[in-house]
């Protein structure tokens, strides 16, 4: 059973990893956003192409109701809910199959 456990534990921190690595691309597209960047620049094209598939269906769910666009700061939130609700339950859970 340690064996599972200690795969569990090995999904459990990679998860952690990448969705840590994810919010900081979406700080990253956050703040070049506040600079006008050229939209041809392959950093720019690739922050965009990562972001978009989470940001948009956050935008449309909370619609044009605030002027300012707020999908990063609640994509954030949702990150960091996964990270403390499931990370942490599959730590604890391995940890209890060792």
């Amino acid at each position: 059973m340690f064996v599972a456990g200690n795969v569990l534990t090995a999904v459990a921190t990679i998860l952690d990893y990448v969705l840590w690595l994810y919010m900081w691309v979406i700080i990253a597209r956050a703040l070049i956003s506040w600079v006008n960047p050229d939209p041809w620049n392959p950093i720019v094209q690739f922050l965009n192409r990562a972001t978009e598939p989470v940001l948009a269906p956050i935008r449309r769910w909370i619609g044009l109701r605030v002027s300012m666009d707020l999908s990063p700061i609640i994509a954030i939130l949702i990150i960091t809910f996964l990270q403390i609700a499931v990370v942490q339950s599959l730590k604890e859970f391995a940890m209890r199959m060792n």
